[in-house]
């Protein structure tokens, strides 16, 4: 695995038009605006994979998601990004997470858009460890529990919280 810090990143305008490159460790580092993926994976019971973070991320390490995901790289599609992530991160072959809906999280100074899509799973997983920690699958009301006890990403909260608001509109 090559170092995630110098992975080679588009940084997007306030419209999601890319005005530049930068590496990850410089997008954090200053704040710039780029592309991320966020795919909820369920299985046939309905249930949402989520997971704990590995403790060498970049970013939140040590935190939990009920997202697999990532940064898109330069040059890459936000639906080629959604692929390539989950499948990386579950450790599977075929998955075809369905887009949902885009939006740009800002907060304290991290600023990226949000693709997000959802992906049935009916097989097993074998998460990379570089990336995951632990795993489990939870069901919604599982989920929500996990929430008020558990630190999870901030982007991740935000997502999950739009994801049920768009679904009761």
């Amino acid at each position: 695995m090559t170092n995630p810090a110098e992975e080679l990143l588009d940084v997007v305008d306030a419209q999601d038009r890319v005005v530049g490159t930068a590496t990850r460790a410089e997008v954090y580092r200053d704040g710039l605006t780029h592309r991320c993926v966020f795919i909820l994976v369920r299985d046939p019971q309905g249930r949402i994979f989520v997971h704990r973070r590995t403790d060498t991320k970049l970013f939140a390490p040590g935190a939990y998601d009920c997202f697999v995901g990532g940064v898109v790289g330069s040059g890459e599609s936000y639906a080629e990004a959604a692929v390539r992530e989950a499948e990386e991160e579950l450790g599977v072959t075929g998955i075809e997470p369905v887009p949902l809906f885009r939006f740009l999280f800002e907060q304290d100074g991290l600023s990226w858009f949000c693709d997000m899509y959802e992906a049935r799973w009916d097989g097993p997983v074998s998460p990379q460890v570089e990336e995951v920690a632990w795993h489990g699958w939870l069901s919604e009301e599982e989920l929500a529990q996990r929430l008020t006890e558990w630190d999870f990403v901030v982007d991740g909260r935000e997502a999950y919280r739009r994801y049920l608001e768009s679904r009761s509109s």
